[in-house]
């Protein structure tokens, strides 16, 4: 039996990954000026993360950050603002590296394990944004910055689909519906991430990528063959059925054809 067990991070891991999530920052907010905003934007990372949403103030980011309030609500309009802003920032992150992943892809597989590595390995290296993406997603659904992530979701499906539409194979999933293929892709891997960000697994995503690639390309064959075949019994049942239409329709005009001769030669007969 395999054996369970929980890590607890070490403060030399937790510097690592902050100092990863600090080199998002500084790809996304290159310039000079923008010192302060990344400062700002790491440190209430680290509030939320340790304190929550609801429990994270502006007062406590500004605390940590050693800045002032006046400071930070120059570069964000509210708290909201400032988890829109983490938010949004690890998804452009996503993107880039999406993109190149992508821009490598040479079949339809290679698209769908594209889709993976990229995840996978953004999530194993940049844990501490990853952590916040499932806390904080939900709530700037529910803030004014709602449509802004509705738009980044909306670009993302459609570059995905493309990629994708790119290859003649993907036309043998034509039947699966376009709101699940994505859910098939990327569900197994979201899952584990999940697990292994709980710290409810040991092992680094990245070391079942390739096996998480192929169960996605796997359970896409797997549906779209079960469409084919329901397809298939669909047009058989169908033709029977136009069968015994037709053979019903002539039954049908043999047995009117006789009822009129007989009440013909009834009526012939009463004469």
């Amino acid at each position: 039996m395999v054996k369970s067990y929980t890590i607890v991070p070490t403060v030399g891991y937790l510097k690592f990954t902050m100092h990863m999530a600090q080199q998002l920052l500084e790809r996304l907010y290159p310039q000079r000026r923008s010192l302060l905003k990344r400062q700002i934007l790491s440190d209430a990372l680290s509030c939320f993360l340790e304190f929550g949403l609801d429990t994270t103030s502006i007062e406590m980011i500004r605390d940590k950050s050693e800045s002032s309030v006046g400071a930070i609500y120059h570069h964000f309009k509210n708290k909201e603002g400032i988890i829109a802003a983490l938010v949004f920032a690890a998804l452009d992150d996503q993107v880039d590296l999406r993109d190149r992943y992508l821009d490598e892809a040479q079949s339809l597989q290679d698209v769908i394990s594209a889709l993976i590595y990229s995840y996978v390995d953004w999530v194993s290296d940049q844990p501490q944004f990853a952590k916040f993406l499932l806390l904080a997603h939900f709530s700037v659904m529910q803030s004014e910055y709602k449509q802004a992530l509705s738009e980044k979701n909306k670009k993302r499906n459609q570059k995905i689909m493309a990629h994708v539409s790119r290859y003649s194979d993907f036309e043998s999933f034509k039947n699966i519906p376009i709101e699940l293929i994505m859910s098939l892709v990327i569900g197994a891997s979201e899952s584990y991430c999940r697990a292994w960000l709980s710290k409810k697994v040991v092992a680094d995503p990245k070391a079942y990528r390739e096996m998480l690639a192929q169960a996605a390309w796997n359970s896409l064959q797997g549906l779209s063959n079960q469409y084919k075949t329901i397809e298939k019994h669909v047009y058989v049942g169908q033709s029977n059925l136009n069968f015994l239409l037709q053979k019903l329709k002539r039954s049908i005009v043999v047995t009117v054809v006789y009822v009129v001769s007989r009440v013909g030669l009834h009526r012939i007969r009463r004469h």
